[in-house]
C-alpha cells in the first residue's frame, strides 16, 4: 500500500462545529454563490457573526475553496472515467504530484483495498482519454497498473439535500452595530 500523509499542516485540532456552523456548511454546498445577508436569514444570526463564522470556517480549512458544478459533457468533455492505479509502496506524493499536472483530473484519492489511488477525469473524447491512460499515465514509472471505468451517465446530486428543517435560532446577541456589514 501507498505512504498515507495529508497535504495540509494543521497547527491545531479541528475545531468543533456547531449547529449554526453546520447549517452554514449545508447552504454553501449547496449555493457557493449565497450572500451574507441570506445565510445569516436562513441560520437566523446576524450578518457580522455569519460573515465571521464562514471567514473562520474558511481561517480553519474547514471550507477550502467555492467552485461551479459543471455538466462535464456540455463543456467539451464527453468521456469520463474512474480509473484505478496500483503504484509502487511509498511513492504516493511523487505519483499525486504527477497526477495533478494530468489534464482533465477531476479527483485523485489515496484508497485502501485491491488498488492504491483512485483517479477521475474528464476528457473530451474517448480518443483523448485513451492517449492519457496509455501513454500518460503507464509512463509514471511508480504506476504498476491502471484499470479504467468508463462513466456511461453521471448524475451530480445536490451535495447536502436540505433536510427540511428548520435552522434553530442563534442565542448569542449581536454587537450594536452588527447590521452594518
Amino acid at each position: 500500500m501507498a505512504e498515507g500523509g495529508d497535504r495540509t499542516e494543521q497547527a491545531s485540532p479541528p475545531r468543533a462545529l456547531d449547529a449554526i456552523d453546520r447549517d452554514i456548511l449545508r447552504i454553501l454546498q449547496s449555493d457557493g454563490r449565497a450572500s451574507i445577508r441570506s445565510v445569516a436569514e436562513r441560520v437566523h444570526v446576524s450578518r457580522a457573526n455569519a460573515y465571521a463564522r464562514i471567514n473562520r470556517l474558511i481561517d480553519d480549512g474547514v471550507i477550502r475553496g467555492f467552485s461551479a458544478r459543471i455538466d462535464h459533457e456540455r463543456a467539451g468533455q464527453g468521456a469520463s472515467a474512474y480509473i484505478t492505479l496500483k503504484i509502487v509502496q511509498n511513492s504516493w506524493r511523487t505519483v499525486r504530484e504527477r497526477l495533478e499536472a494530468l489534464p482533465g483530473a477531476a479527483h485523485i484519492a489515496l484508497v485502501s483495498g485491491d488498488f492504491d489511488v483512485l483517479l477521475l477525469v474528464h476528457t473530451p473524447d474517448n480518443r483523448t482519454l485513451r492517449e492519457l491512460v496509455l501513454t500518460r499515465l503507464q509512463a509514471i514509472p511508480e504506476v504498476l497498473s491502471t484499470r479504467t471505468l468508463l462513466v456511461f451517465e453521471e448524475t451530480d446530486p445536490d451535495p447536502v439535500p436540505d433536510s427540511g428543517r428548520p435552522s434553530r435560532p442563534s442565542h448569542t446577541v449581536p454587537s450594536p452595530d452588527a447590521e452594518q456589514l
